[in-house]
């Protein structure tokens, strides 16, 4: 299976798309030298607020309590990579 037209819209947008056709093997890709494999962007912040068992485990019953726990952990996240605390996790 492939995809054509979703190869060509990534084009367009100078995107590099990860699609595998059937049977292709995941170790078949070649990695570049210089560059890193990264997660994406999403991802890596669900994992990040994932950390938070107030947020993986929904206790709040009103969603404004909810919403300011969310904002709390992202302020806190935020803090820890821009590293301010002396706490960065790179």
């Amino acid at each position: 299976m492939t995809y054509p037209h979703t190869r060509q819209i990534g084009a367009a947008h100078r995107l590099e798309l990860h699609l595998r056709t059937r049977g292709e093997a995941a170790a078949a890709k070649v990695h570049q030298p210089g560059r890193r494999v990264r997660r994406w962007v999403v991802e890596r912040t669900g994992s990040w607020l994932n950390r938070y068992r107030r947020l993986l485990v929904r206790w709040e019953k009103k969603a404004a309590n909810y919403k300011g726990m969310l904002g709390l952990a992202s302020a806190c996240i935020t803090f820890q990579q821009a590293g301010l605390f002396g706490l960065a996790l790179r």
